[in-house]
């Protein structure tokens, strides 16, 4: 990759902090992570220091240095996790992934890592696969984690589950709001974008419950139909920082107000999704 490979990334009126991460979330989609000289090239053609480009890409882990497997294990070794037997847990699977933290395996089925929080302290050890989380995880259920990594994680029930919450989210362009208070989707604001397939084009919302895929659109939008996302207010393209784990469609960035982002898979059908807070 030559060093001008970033260059289609970059837009220059991209100044703010969500400027910067929408040209590490292309760069990113192009390379399935970020290569050291595309962001020499984003710090020579921004302004932003590398320092900062290198900050903003190691705090939130939607963002890697170096290629990734096609599941994300990250397993917490925070005080909280640690008294609880995290450390265990996480030889674990090193064990039965034959590689230490931060390694991928051969046949870039599995990256590994472990981090110092997960922001769920009290349902300690914690382990968070693909951004889904398991709780209270013990070196028994190691195997059944991976294994369910590998057929594909099950549906979450809004009902029965006590971990759904709702998130609210902007554009990482113009960084306006997408929440419309005025419409709702499970009792709370839903998420108001703009979408393009085929021929059609108009609205689509979502529910701002992260677990929910309820979703209302303008237009009935056929299963396994890849969707165009876009910004109801400045019409800029949603475009993903990387494919989808389960069918490599384009996955959806937005982020999340107060810090993070959240991603869902632009097929339609498809329930894979990630939040990194």
């Amino acid at each position: 990759m030559t060093v001008d490979a970033a260059r289609p990334a970059i837009r220059k009126e991209e100044r703010t902090l969500g400027g910067l991460i929408s040209i590490l979330e292309r760069i990113q989609a192009r390379y399935g992570y970020l290569p050291e000289n595309a962001l020499r090239k984003v710090a020579e053609e921004t302004g932003y220091s590398l320092v900062d480009i290198y900050g903003v890409a190691t705090f939130y882990r939607a963002f890697s240095l170096k290629p990734r497997g096609k599941h994300l294990i990250s397993v917490c070794l925070g005080t909280a996790c640690h008294v609880r037997g995290a450390p265990t847990v996480a030889d674990e699977f090193m064990r039965q992934l034959g590689i230490q933290s931060g390694e991928t395996t051969t046949d870039k089925e599995f990256t590994l890592e472990t981090v110092n929080c997960l922001g769920a302290c009290a349902l300690g050890p914690i382990a968070v696969v693909d951004g889904h989380y398991f709780s209270q995880v013990t070196k028994e259920q190691v195997s059944k984690i991976i294994a369910k990594a590998k057929a594909g994680l099950d549906k979450i029930d809004i009902k029965d589950s006590p971990n759904i919450f709702p998130v609210s989210v902007s554009c990482s362009y113009c960084n306006h709001s997408l929440m419309d208070p005025e419409y709702l989707i499970d009792g709370y604001p839903s998420i108001r974008v703009t979408i393009s397939f085929k021929r059609d084009h108009g609205w689509l919302r979502l529910s701002s419950l992260y677990g929910s895929y309820n979703i209302e659109s303008q237009f009935e939008i056929p299963i396994d139909t890849i969707v165009d996302f876009f910004c109801p207010h400045c019409h800029s393209e949603f475009i993903g920082a990387m494919k989808c784990v389960n069918c490599e469609a384009p996955m959806v960035p937005m982020i999340v107000r107060g810090g993070g982002t959240v991603q869902i898979c632009s097929r339609r059908g498809c329930k894979e999704h990630i939040l990194d807070i």
